[in-house]
C-alpha cells in the first residue's frame, strides 16, 4: 500500500519535471527506502526530486535540478539549472534563483510578500540563514511590494539574515564575491558592494552602504544610514555610528579612527607610491601637529593642492570619500583625536 502511494507520488513528481525541462523520461524504476530519485537524458539532464519534497507544479525548475527531503518551492519560485536544494530548505514567493545555488539544510529563501527576491548564479546559503523576508521596519506598510537582489558568487553562513527593502521605490542590494559570515544580519535597504567579509555576528541596520573589500571583525555593529567605504576595516566589537572612510581602520565600543588599513591594502597590491601618499595625507588630514588648528575642510584642501599627493589617485577617492561623508545628508565620519603636539 505505502509502496502503491509513494510510486504514484514520483509519477507526479516526475511529470511535473518533464513539463518544464522537456524531458522526455518515461519509465519510472522501483524506488527503495533511502533511494534518491535519479534521471539523466541524453543531452539533457532532468530534475532529481525526492518523494517526500513539495514542488508546485508553477514553479520553473532548470535543468539538474537537485531537491531534498522535506523541501518545499512555491509557484512563483525559479530554480536555474544545477541548483541544489538540501533537506528542509525552501524557496517560496516570486524569488529566482541563479543557475548553480545551493541551500543548506532548513535554508529559506523568498518570502510570500509584493516584489521579489532575485539571487544570482554560484551562490551557497547556509544552514538555517533566513534571505529574502519581510523587513523589520515599524514603517513598512503589509502589501507594499519589496526587494532584494543579490549578484553572483555569493557565501552567506549559517543563521545569517537579509531582508527586503522596506519601500517599493528602493531595495536591499548584495553586489558579487561576498563572504557573509554566520549570525550576520543585513537589514532593510542596504547596499552591500563586492568582495566583502562580514565577520561573524555583524550586524548592519537600515540603509547602510558598504562599498567593495571591506572588512568587518566579528561582532561590529553599524548604525542606520552610515557608509563604509571600500578598503576599509572594522574592529572586532566595534560600534559605528558614523560613516568610516575609504583605506581607513577604525575600533572602539564607539568607533574612532585607528589610522589607515595598511595590511588591507598590501593584500589588495597598491603600491609603494600610493601607500606613502595616503600616510602622509592621512597625517596632514587627522594629525596636522605644530598648533595647526585649521578646520578639516582647510587640511582637505591643502592634501588636494599638494603637487605630490594631487597626483596619487587613491588619495583623491580618500579626500572624495572624506568629503562625502561630512556632506549635510550623512552623518559624518568616526571621531578622530586630533593631536596639535601639545
Amino acid at each position: 500500500m505505502i509502496a502503491t502511494v509513494l510510486r504514484n507520488r514520483t509519477f507526479r513528481l516526475l511529470s511535473v519535471q518533464r513539463r518544464y525541462l522537456g524531458c522526455s523520461c518515461t519509465s519510472i524504476p522501483d524506488v527503495q527506502e533511502g533511494e534518491r530519485l535519479s534521471y539523466t537524458q541524453t543531452g539533457r539532464k532532468c530534475s532529481f526530486i525526492h518523494p517526500s519534497a513539495v514542488v508546485h507544479p508553477d514553479a520553473i525548475l532548470g535543468q539538474g535540478v537537485s531537491i531534498g527531503p522535506f523541501c518545499t518551492v512555491g509557484s512563483s519560485a525559479k530554480l536555474g539549472n544545477a541548483c541544489q536544494l538540501y533537506p528542509g530548505s525552501h524557496v517560496s514567493g516570486n524569488t529566482e534563483l541563479g543557475d548553480n545555488c545551493i541551500l543548506m539544510m532548513g535554508a529559506v529563501v523568498g518570502d510570500d510578500l509584493p516584489g521579489h527576491t532575485v539571487v544570482g548564479c554560484n551562490n551557497v546559503i547556509g544552514h538555517h540563514a533566513v534571505v529574502g523576508i519581510k523587513c523589520q521596519d515599524m514603517k513598512y506598510k503589509l502589501g507594499a511590494d519589496c526587494f532584494l537582489e543579490i549578484g553572483n558568487n555569493n557565501e552567506i553562513r549559517e543563521f545569517a539574515s537579509i531582508h527586503r527593502s522596506s519601500q517599493p521605490d528602493d531595495r536591499t542590494v548584495i553586489g558579487d564575491n561576498n563572504l557573509i559570515m554566520g549570525c550576520c544580519h543585513i537589514a532593510h535597504d542596504c547596499k552591500v558592494g563586492h568582495n566583502n567579509i562580514l565577520a561573524n555576528n555583524t550586524l548592519l541596520a537600515g540603509h547602510v552602504t558598504v562599498e567593495d573589500y571591506v572588512h568587518t571583525g566579528g561582532g561590529s555593529f553599524v548604525h542606520q544610514f552610515c557608509h563604509l567605504g571600500s578598503f576599509s576595516f572594522i574592529g572586532g566589537g566595534s560600534v559605528v555610528t558614523q560613516d568610516v572612510p575609504k583605506y581607513i581602520m577604525v575600533s572602539g565600543e564607539r568607533a574612532e579612527l585607528r589610522g589607515l588599513n595598511l595590511e588591507g591594502l598590501r593584500r589588495h597590491g597598491f603600491s609603494p607610491v600610493e601607500m606613502k601618499g595616503l600616510k602622509t595625507a592621512y597625517r596632514k588630514i587627522f594629525f596636522p601637529g605644530n598648533g595647526n588648528l585649521q578646520s578639516i575642510e582647510d587640511r582637505l584642501s591643502e592634501v588636494e593642492n599638494n603637487d605630490q599627493l594631487g597626483r596619487v589617485p587613491a588619495v583623491s577617492l580618500m579626500l572624495r570619500s572624506i568629503r562625502d561623508s561630512l556632506a549635510e545628508d550623512r552623518r559624518g565620519i568616526c571621531k578622530f583625536r586630533l593631536w596639535t603636539g601639545s
